[in-house]
């Protein structure tokens, strides 16, 4: 067995004069979940093609279970499950024929194609509908439907591409219960996502990537404290009375504010209620009507934003784009 699952040492990648990856190395471990966070054309989808043996790095090497992606690439594809953030289903066809066809198309020997298509339904619990128009399919059992497609061949690794985009919270509960339980099979899951809780939730640890290098990488807890050791003030006003609130706190607390969603946050390390009660009295005192007032431990969202100077935002033009050419490498 390969030290690790997934192993990335010192990859670019240049498209004429523009270097969309620029040295990241990443060792992922066998049986991790292992998140990769980063803004708008940060790299994730050019590395993320690039472990998939579509895209040749311009220097540096990738192994998939031992296998490199540029020496063995139908092998590392074997080793591979991809699952798009777009629910890619055959509408008019049944969940069953879905099924055959990713297995034709993955390789699976004829001979074992029906048992696999089988496994797969049981697992997506499809069973009572395996004969139905998928199109016909509520959007969680379309999304379960995409998810054993990607898992047909029984893949070592699993790469799923913002997993439950759209999903109801019922659903996306449950595809997180999914992936955890596909994880306890001993399969290495690598996972995009733009909600950052559900990196927080579900990863083992975290990559956050950043003008194609990796910014800063270790479990939440450990990325957590690059924020602050200690606690967030958190108030909220009206939208007239922010500007004020901010140099406000910032004047009284003695520590650096910023705004985010209508709200202005102060990094505090010590004293946390000594602070609050301070802010509060400040407040009251410059007669600022707040909304609400609040601390809070340090999140993922803040760490993104310390990192890489942005809140996470949606998926661009540029990474949709990739999608079809990812699909086309199944």
């Amino acid at each position: 067995m390969a030290e690790y699952s997934v192993d990335i040492v010192n990859i670019t990648k240049r498209f004429g004069n523009l270097e969309a990856v620029k040295g990241v190395n990443l060792k992922i471990k066998h049986g991790e979940i292992f998140g990769i966070l980063g803004p708008n054309g940060a790299g994730k989808t050019t590395t993320l093609n690039m472990v998939l043996g579509l895209l040749v790095p311009s220097s540096g090497h990738i192994t998939v279970e031992g296998y490199d992606s540029v020496k063995h690439p139908e092998k590392v594809k074997q080793m591979i499950g991809f699952m798009t953030q777009e629910t890619v289903v055959e509408s008019y066809l049944t969940a069953r024929d879905n099924l055959r066809i990713f297995a034709r198309l993955y390789h699976v020997p004829t001979a074992e194609i029906e048992e696999s298509v089988n496994r797969a339904l049981a697992e997506a619990d499809l069973v009572d509908f395996a004969d139905k128009p998928a199109g016909t399919f509520s959007g969680g059992m379309q999304r379960r439907l995409n998810l054993v497609k990607s898992m047909i061949q029984e893949p070592r690794v699993l790469i799923l591409d913002e997993p439950t985009t759209g999903l109801d919270i019922q659903s996306r509960v449950n595809m997180w219960s999914e992936i955890r339980r596909l994880n306890k099979k001993g399969i290495t899951i690598i996972l995009t996502t733009q909600y950052l809780e559900e990196a927080d939730a579900l990863c083992d640890r975290i990559a956050i990537i950043d003008h194609g290098k990796v910014s800063a990488i270790g479990t939440a807890a450990e990325l957590k404290k690059i924020v602050a050791k200690g606690r967030v003030l958190s108030v909220s006003a009206a939208h007239d009375d922010v500007p004020a609130l901010r140099k406000l706190l910032g004047t009284v607390l003695g520590s650096e504010s910023a705004e985010k969603d209508g709200r202005i946050e102060v990094q505090i390390s010590d004293r946390p209620l000594y602070q609050l009660r301070k802010a509060a009295e400040a407040i009251e005192k410059a007669g600022i009507d707040v909304h609400e007032i609040s601390i809070r431990l340090p999140t993922l969202d803040d760490v993104f934003i310390k990192l890489t100077g942005a809140s996470f935002r949606d998926t661009t033009v540029e990474q949709q784009s990739s999608l079809t050419r990812l699909r086309a490498g199944v």
